[in-house]
């Protein structure tokens, strides 16, 4: 299938890569050329515009937003809604907040135009591992473009199986789910993220106490001095709290056991505050995730070795750079 792809940052490029390996064509976008450049000499289709990109796909045009959420995506689905024709289809692959999809589509519906929010889990590893995708909108579109997604989903690989699953959706074992209507896609995607925050800040708080058990405030014969990266890596084999978070602090706390090269200064993307919200608007108890994202918030004003695992795994997945100093 041929595609469109705006964007092509650490996720975009490596999505259009990742297609091209399953025989997938892209025509790729980005404000900065550079990029485009580098996928072209891969065999992607580079322009140098929106208008150009449109005018370059055969309707139906599909075409996959991957910017970060806020303005930028808001007006580049704008003026693509203003160039596209009925029967074409926008795709937001971002971190947008889900009641902007539910807008979205309600808006594009007059025109014909078909919109899909998908939220897209795997960060710098997606091309090798694939991504995570769960998809918001209507039934009819999202099941013509399973080849796009279907590529770009890990596959079952070498994860046991779930017993019972025979009656139910083939494609969560594959990797990626038709959540429901516009903006369930990236509803689920948000609380995924926040459960993220919340097992990450447990990874971080007990890494902190084992650092500090060899305080010399404690008795002197209930002092441990712990070697964290062994900890990690046993913990990676066998123990129930095994996971790619896990993996990711072993292999920083391998390279570097007191984390020295991060400060600790951790940010939120958003996802983690739209979880709170939406718990606030369900009435629901979210204690654990809201404690998490208030750490990040005090991350900025001081910092514990509890944040610079946080730093590490959050570099670790998604490539993310603490912001400088000031």
């Amino acid at each position: 299938m041929q595609i469109g792809v705006i964007g092509l940052g650490r996720m975009g490029g490596n999505i259009v890569r990742r297609l091209a390996k399953a025989s997938h064509s892209s025509v790729v976008y980005d404000a900065n050329p550079a990029p485009g450049a580098a996928l072209a000499k891969e065999g992607a289709t580079a322009v140098t515009s929106l208008q150009s990109l449109v005018e370059t796909l055969t309707a139906p045009r599909t075409v996959w937003v991957m910017l970060p959420a806020g303005k930028i995506t808001e007006d580049t689905i704008a003026q693509l809604a203003g160039m596209m024709a009925a029967g074409d289809t926008i795709i937001d692959g971002g971190n947008t907040n889900f009641k902007d999809d539910v807008r979205r589509a309600r808006e594009l519906k007059p025109k014909g135009i078909h919109y899909l929010d998908v939220g897209t889990s795997g960060g710098v590893w997606g091309l090798q591992r694939g991504y995570c995708l769960m998809i918001g909108g209507d039934t009819e579109t999202v099941r013509r473009l399973d080849p796009i997604f279907s590529a770009l989903a890990p596959g079952i690989g070498d994860i046991e199986r779930t017993d019972g699953r025979e009656a139910l959706d083939p494609r969560a074992e594959r990797g990626y789910i038709h959540a429901g209507p516009a903006g369930a896609g990236h509803f689920v995607k948000m609380i995924h993220n926040g459960i993220e925050y919340g097992m990450m800040q447990a990874f971080a708080e007990g890494f902190d106490i084992m650092k500090h058990r060899a305080s010399d405030k404690l008795p002197a014969d209930e002092r441990f001095d712990l070697n964290l990266a062994d900890i990690a890596e046993v913990w990676r084999r066998g123990s129930v709290v095994t996971s790619w978070l896990l993996d990711l602090t072993s292999a920083a706390l391998a390279k570097d056991g007191q984390l020295e090269h991060f400060s600790g200064n951790v940010e939120d993307s958003g996802e983690g505050r739209w979880t709170i919200e939406a718990a606030i608007e369900e009435a629901v108890p979210a204690d654990v995730l809201a404690a998490s994202l208030f750490v990040r918030f005090r991350s900025r004003q001081q910092h514990t070795f509890a944040e610079k695992v946080l730093s590490a795994m959050r570099l670790g997945f998604g490539g993310h750079v603490e912001p400088p100093k000031k």
